[in-house]
């Protein structure tokens, strides 16, 4: 197996879906850390999901973030699978910033 330390940074500049991370194949990826951070002086609210196929998983639903607040989201580390995808929406644009660090654990043949 080959270790892969990655980080993932987002700026949510819309409130589109957004995609933070997909797990490449023959992959596994533990989360160790997902912060998101509210640069505007208004509170806003966000919505971390997993996609896996057409199967949608809610991981944080419309959660409050106050003002000028940086919040760590993962209080243990998270698994996800080869091909799973996580995303984030954001209520208002152009107030969050999303960072995510990952081990990527890659199977070799």
């Amino acid at each position: 197996m080959a270790n892969n330390y990655l980080s993932k940074k987002i700026d949510l500049t819309t409130t589109s879906v957004t995609t933070l991370y997909t797990v490449p194949a023959e992959t596994t990826g533990i989360v160790k850390s997902i912060l998101v951070s509210n640069d505007s002086s208004s509170q806003d609210t966000f919505t971390v999901t997993i996609t896996k196929g057409s199967s949608i998983f809610s991981v944080f639903q419309d959660k409050v973030l106050g003002a000028k607040i940086t919040v760590e989201l993962l209080s243990q580390p998270l698994v996800v699978e080869e091909g799973e995808i996580i995303k984030v929406t954001a209520a208002t644009a152009d107030r969050l910033h999303v960072i995510l660090s990952v081990l990527e654990m890659t199977r070799t043949t």
